[in-house]
């Protein structure tokens, strides 16, 4: 697909004009825009954007939540030749000084208050950023600042200069090519500053439409956007995707109503990281343990069944008379109204990425009849790398090379790419394109793993972080600390894990709790707690993860090559690991050489033996205060287990 997105913004507005192309839910009422609509919009807003001084391959950046008019933003932006940058709307303000800089924006659209006080706050720092423009007013009526102004003057603007100048538009988005620059991601910036990825119409455009025709998506399919729109796989899904296969967007009206939007959209096409599935499915299991003994039972009963029978279905294959009955039985008793509660009563395909899913929560899913697969990608290779085709999913692959892409081993283990969507160069950044792009186009992912015997790729861990076991029984083994820490996760009082081990004697683990389960599971045992430390730090939970660490340690016994990664001590944190605190990505991910360095009296002291340790810690509220939160943490030993040798 060599075009650009303006002109797929064309072509849908002529082909079908008053067909859906995005709802906002706005006052508990869902709004339609359509593709006509949208065409306006977008002429008026490039148009306001042209009179404001925007000029062909500017940077502008974009901050908020999901937004048909945010959306529209980028597209005017991208109909001038203007490049769009959205950043994470959840980043605190110092957050945004290093991307403003680097790409040198001078314009910034932005949702609400909120980012307006953000980028305020920061214009001393950013002396370049001259223009703001919000899209909701409340809150801003009194603010005099120069440069301010809402998003609906710059379409009255751009509506009487296209009056007047009527080619304009058109004649703007022909002047691109789909080889031009359309968009610039920032990466999390998980060591030192993020990086600027820059992507071209056709990098971005080429993925989304081989990733549409993968899974036959089309007009008729639905999409909810809840997910950050600074993150490619949002922008992927709910920007580059919408266009190329001309689906209906929506847009939930907060953060806090996207599981009942979830239910009354009932989308057809879903993304998620395994996080957002862990937490839905936490959720059920919280609300099936308060239920009634015979709502209990036969939820138990049938969920058997669906383990026994529904991945078999699920990958096409044919079960038993009795087990197809038993099967129909629990879809009209229990998975029906599950999938309906869940709000994917419609759901066709479903994807999941950024972390590997537990086999569990895997087969959960796809044994309630929810196409759940994995995909493979990144932020330079624009998502699309590897894809689960229907009746071949499985938790520990994450599918086969997708159309146009070739994928080698190196020598060390990681996973060579080479594809139409891969990144066109870090932003001003030479030496750190040259060190993941070869000159024969091959992109180093930094992620170690091998393709299996039916050609499906999986992935261990990243190359930097497989490390060794240094000293004692295990000497020389390999430590994957991802590996054993998304395993762990798999259970659902576990929400985050941080693994050490490598050029050590034994593997060590800090674990926050998931607080809503493990609250749930204290309160159905008459456990009371004052908050999260308190409850952390029960013996009671010490003892309900130390036997989920044991679980974990069984299965490792029975790998070989893992063995040696088994956890030998723990202790539970005293808080949530959190973005703000720098202990995140803005994506999630854990920073585990910052938490290394930040908690390191923790580290030393589960590697000395300790049998408990104090801690305090400095924390970021949401309103910017900082406060402390500290405790004596106890650290606990965990049984290992001999490898479990492989049959002669």
């Amino acid at each position: 697909m060599r075009t650009t997105f303006p002109q797929l913004l064309l072509n849908h507005a002529a082909q079908r004009p008053t067909a859906a192309a995005m709802r906002e839910k706005e006052y508990g009422i869902w709004q339609t825009t359509t593709w006509a609509d949208m065409l306006a919009l977008v002429q008026n807003l490039a148009c306001g954007l042209h009179q404001a001084g925007l000029k062909r391959h500017e940077h502008m950046i974009v901050v908020g939540s999901n937004r048909p008019r945010l959306y529209a933003t980028m597209l005017a932006a991208q109909s001038l030749g203007a490049i769009p940058v959205p950043l994470y709307q959840d980043a605190v303000a110092s957050e945004c000084v290093f991307p403003i800089n680097n790409a040198e924006v001078r314009f910034a659209v932005v949702e609400d208050q909120e980012q307006v006080d953000k980028m305020l706050e920061i214009r001393e720092q950013c002396p370049q950023l001259q223009h703001v423009f919000y899209d909701d007013p409340r809150g801003l009526r009194n603010y005099d600042e120069p440069g301010l102004a809402a998003v609906d003057e710059l379409v009255a603007a751009g509506k009487v200069f296209a009056q007047v100048h009527p080619q304009f538009f058109e004649t703007e988005v022909k002047q691109a090519q789909p080889d031009d620059v359309a968009a610039m991601f920032f990466t999390s910036g998980t060591t030192g500053n993020p990086k600027g990825v820059v992507h071209t119409h056709n990098t971005l455009l080429n993925r989304a439409d081989v990733g549409a025709r993968f899974d036959k998506l089309g007009p008729s399919d639905e999409v909810l956007a809840y997910l950050p729109p600074a993150w490619i796989g949002q922008n992927i899904f709910s920007y580059a995707q919408w266009l190329a296969a001309g689906y209906v967007v929506n847009c939930p009206e907060s953060a806090s109503t996207v599981t009942i939007d979830l239910k009354e959209v009932g989308p057809t096409y879903y993304f998620a990281p395994p996080r957002v599935f862990e937490g839905l499915l936490t959720s059920v299991m919280i609300r099936m343990e308060d239920a009634g003994a015979l709502k209990r039972k036969m939820f138990h009963y049938f969920m058997d069944i669906a383990r026994k029978v529904g991945p078999t279905k699920m990958d096409g294959k044919s079960v038993g008379m009795m087990d197809n009955l038993l099967y129909a039985l629990g879809n009209l008793f229990v998975y029906g109204p599950l999938r309906n509660t869940l709000g994917f009563s419609r759901v066709r395909v479903a994807y999941t990425a950024g972390e590997a899913i537990g086999p569990d929560l895997f087969s959960f899913y796809r044994s309630i009849g929810i196409n759940l697969k994995q995909l493979y990608g990144s932020t330079e290779t624009a998502v699309f790398v590897c894809l689960q085709p229907d009746h071949e999913a499985r938790a520990d692959t994450v599918g086969v090379p997708c159309e146009g892409v070739e994928i080698k081993l190196a020598s060390n283990g990681e996973l060579l790419v080479k594809s139409p969507g891969l990144l066109k160069e870090y932003y001003k950044n030479p030496k750190a394109t040259a060190e993941v792009l070869t000159a024969d186009g091959w992109y180093h992912t930094s992620d170690a793993g091998f393709i299996d015997a039916h050609g499906h790729l999986k992935i261990i861990d990243r190359v930097k972080d497989v490390g060794r076991i240094k000293g004692g029984p295990n000497d020389g083994a390999m430590f994957a600390p991802k590996y054993v820490e998304n395993k762990l996760k798999f259970f659902s009082h576990i929400k985050e894990v941080v693994a050490f081990g490598d050029q050590r004697d034994r593997v060590c683990v800090m674990v926050n709790i998931d607080f809503d389960a493990v609250g749930n599971w204290a309160e159905r045992r008459n456990l009371s707690y004052a908050g999260y430390t308190d409850l952390a730090q029960k013996p009671d939970v010490y003892q309900l993860i130390k036997e989920c660490i044991e679980k974990v340690n069984a299965d490792l016994a029975q790998d070989t090559l893992l063995a040696g990664s088994q956890v030998s001590r723990f202790l539970v944190l005293h808080k949530e690991l959190d973005a703000d605190d720098g202990e995140l990505t803005r994506t999630n991910k854990v920073r585990r050489g910052f938490i290394g360095d930040k908690y390191g009296v923790l580290v030393d002291a589960l590697y000395g033996g300790k049998t408990e340790q104090f801690i305090e810690t400095v924390v970021k509220f949401e309103d910017g205060r900082t406060g402390s939160v500290s405790a004596t943490l106890k650290l606990g030993d965990t049984k290992t287990f001999a490898p479990v040798k492989a049959a002669a």
